[in-house]
């Protein structure tokens, strides 16, 4: 084997020497990749509001949904879990007479709101309308997404008797035509996995007075 060129011995001493610096920063990088991130305490902040006309309170991590506080804390599981991603409506609660999507609000930015779920607006004994119309026009199959479809729907007839702008038009100044084209662009944040759409509408339509004898 020939003798080894100076140029060659100092980069076979180079290379050697970085292993030995590099060896040890690695194991050290890997180690702290490998150590679990310390979980963060949460922040906990007390939120009191009404809930189908009765006040509540409760100590709640800030990040709570207020779908959330509902179903946990609160214990009313009408209102359901779907997609916890604000694209279903099964979550739809009325919030200070407006319908949100409950998975997507956290429950320390509605202090002091009134809240009304499914269980506020009726009872199996003394049913909502919107509740007797829904079962009347068999407006649900398995009912998972019912309960957001009905607070939906009725929201639905407070926003045209409020005024507020039809979507379908596009004309802003123009009063909103409860007809079923507005019901329907009005309803399609909640979905139906059944496919009950019809049946829903029917409702609607009897709770609304514009149900015709020739649609029944």
């Amino acid at each position: 084997m020939p003798p080894l060129t100076r140029r060659e011995l100092l980069k076979a001493s180079a290379a050697t020497a970085g292993s030995a610096v590099a060896a040890p920063a690695f194991a050290q990088t890997a180690q702290a990749l490998a150590a679990p991130t310390p979980a963060r305490a949460p922040v906990m902040q007390r939120v009191s509001l009404q809930v189908n006309g009765r006040r509540v309170e409760h100590d709640v991590d800030t990040r709570t949904t207020l779908l959330d506080l509902l179903r946990e804390h609160v214990h009313l599981t009408g209102t359901k879990k779907g997609c916890d991603h604000g694209q279903c409506g099964a979550c739809t609660a009325i919030v200070d007479g407006r319908r949100i999507n409950s998975c997507l609000s956290l429950a320390v930015m509605h202090e002091g709101a009134e809240v009304t779920t499914i269980e506020g607006l009726g009872t199996p004994e003394r049913m909502h309308p919107m509740q007797a119309a829904f079962v009347k026009h068999d407006g649900y199959q398995c009912g998972y997404c019912t309960p957001g479809q009905i607070c939906s729907a009725v929201a639905v007839l407070d926003e045209v008797r409020a005024g507020i702008p039809s979507h379908v038009t596009g004309d802003l100044a123009a009063a909103p035509v409860l007809d079923a084209d507005e019901i329907r662009e009005r309803m399609s944040g909640n979905l139906c996995r059944c496919g009950a759409y019809a049946n829903i509408l029917d409702a609607i339509e009897d709770v609304a007075g514009t149900r015709t004898e020739a649609g029944a």
